[in-house]
């Protein structure tokens, strides 16, 4: 853990996400807090970085959100 004011609130947020994706079989590899943002003091939290993925995970992805 870093100092980061945000620190907690911003890696809570990136563990549920991928717990969340994980319980449709999704992985995005590049998930991550976005370093810039993180590196900073805001007053807001870092942002996070959802990354870069090939189309059948963006495919995936879609399909899980539309899901009710």
């Amino acid at each position: 853990m870093s100092d980061h004011p945000h620190d907690h609130e911003a890696t809570q947020a990136l563990d549920n996400l991928r717990a969340a994706l994980s319980a449709h079989g999704i992985t995005l590899p590049s998930l991550d807090l976005h370093l810039l943002s993180y590196a900073g003091r805001y007053a807001s939290p870092p942002l996070i970085a959802l990354g870069n993925c090939n189309p059948a995970t963006a495919q995936r992805l879609a399909d899980a959100l539309a899901t009710p």
